[in-house]
C-alpha cells in the first residue's frame, strides 16, 4: 500500500519533468528537421508519426469512441492546438533560433491565464495583471530586436501566434478532461490534428525520399516524444492542476531549450534576447505567484 501511494505521489512531478524536457528539446529538433524538410512537410511527418504511436497504444488502453456532441470540440482542439500550433511554430523557426522560439512560446502561460479568466471563471488579481504586462513587454523586446535591429520581425510573430494557439489548446483541453481520460483526449486531439494536416500531402513522399537521414530522424523523434508522449504526460498534469497553474510551469522550458540548443546546434542567444527573456520570465513568475479570488463553485486560483 505504501509503495503504491509513493508511486502515485511521484506521478505528477515525473510527468511534469518529462513534459518540460521533451518540449524543450522539440525546439532544436525542429530546426534540425528543417534542414531537410519544408515546414508543412515536417509537421505532417511529425503528426503522422505521433498518430501512429497512439494507434498502437489505443487497443491496449481501451480508448472509447468519443461522444457525437463532443466531435466538433475535439476537431477544433486538434486543428488549433496540434495542427495550427505546429505549423505556426515550424514556419517561425525557419528564421527564428530555437532557443528564442522557446522563449516566445513561453508567453503561452500568460495567454492561458487570460483565457482561463474568461472561460474557466478564474479571476486575476492586480499583481497578476502587472505580471501579464511585464511578461508581454519582455516578449515585445525579443520580437523587435531579433535581428540586432529595432524592427518588428514577422517570423517571430508567427511563433507568438503558436503560443496563442497553445494557450487555447490548454484551456479547451481542461474543459474536456471532465468527460475523457487524459490518454483518450490526447489521442483524439492528435488524430484530428493529423487529419487536418493531410492537406499538405502534395510533395510529401518526395520530401521524405530526398531529405537527409539526420533530418528525418529529428522529425521522427519529434513525433514519438515531444508530440506524442509529452502530450500524454501533459494531459495527466492538466487533469490534476488548474489550467493557469499548469500553464505556469512552462516558463522552465526556455531555460532548458537554450541549454539543449547550445549543445545540439551551437546556438548562442543575443543579449537583447536574454534581457527580454528575463522580463518575460519575471512577468510569468508574478502571474503564477499571485493568488486568485475564488469565483463560483470552481474555486479556481492562480498560484
Amino acid at each position: 500500500m505504501k509503495a503504491s501511494q509513493g508511486a502515485k505521489k511521484l506521478t505528477l512531478p515525473l510527468c511534469i519533468g518529462i513534459t518540460l524536457v521533451l518540449w524543450a528539446s522539440s525546439f532544436p529538433a525542429i530546426r534540425a528537421g528543417l534542414s531537410g524538410y519544408a515546414p508543412q512537410h515536417l509537421v505532417l511527418l511529425r503528426l503522422l508519426t505521433a498518430s501512429g504511436a497512439f494507434i498502437l497504444i489505443a487497443p491496449f488502453a481501451r480508448i472509447r469512441v468519443p461522444k457525437p456532441r463532443h466531435l466538433p470540440s475535439l476537431l477544433l482542439l486538434g486543428l488549433i492546438g496540434i495542427g495550427g500550433y505546429n505549423l505556426a511554430l515550424s514556419y517561425g523557426e525557419t528564421h527564428v533560433p530555437s532557443g528564442t522560439a522557446s522563449l516566445l512560446v513561453n508567453c503561452a502561460p500568460v495567454i492561458t491565464a487570460l483565457l482561463a479568466m474568461f472561460f474557466l471563471k478564474e479571476r486575476i488579481r492586480p499583481r497578476a495583471w502587472l505580471g501579464l504586462i511585464v511578461s508581454l513587454g519582455g516578449v515585445a523586446v525579443v520580437v523587435t530586436t531579433l535581428n540586432s535591429r529595432v524592427a518588428l520581425d514577422p517570423w517571430a510573430l508567427l511563433v507568438v501566434l503558436a503560443a496563442a494557439l497553445q494557450a487555447v489548446f490548454f484551456v479547451l483541453q481542461k474543459r474536456l478532461l471532465a468527460s475523457y481520460r487524459p490518454l483518450e483526449l490526447t489521442c483524439y486531439s492528435m488524430w484530428s490534428g493529423t487529419l487536418a494536416s493531410l492537406f499538405f500531402l502534395p510533395g510529401f513522399v518526395n520530401a521524405c525520399r530526398t531529405s537527409p537521414l539526420h533530418a528525418t530522424l529529428s522529425v521522427v523523434y519529434l513525433g514519438v516524444f515531444p508530440a506524442a508522449f509529452a502530450y500524454l504526460t501533459w494531459a495527466v498534469v492538466l487533469s490534476r492542476l488548474p489550467a493557469s497553474k499548469a500553464g505556469s510551469l512552462l516558463y522552465i522550458v526556455p531555460l532548458l531549450a537554450f541549454v539543449i540548443a547550445w549543445f545540439w546546434l551551437g546556438e548562442r542567444p543575443q543579449i537583447s534576447t536574454l534581457c527580454g527573456g528575463v522580463l518575460a520570465l519575471a512577468g510569468v513568475v508574478l502571474v503564477t505567484t499571485a493568488r486568485a479570488l475564488p469565483v463560483g463553485p470552481a474555486m479556481s486560483k492562480i498560484v
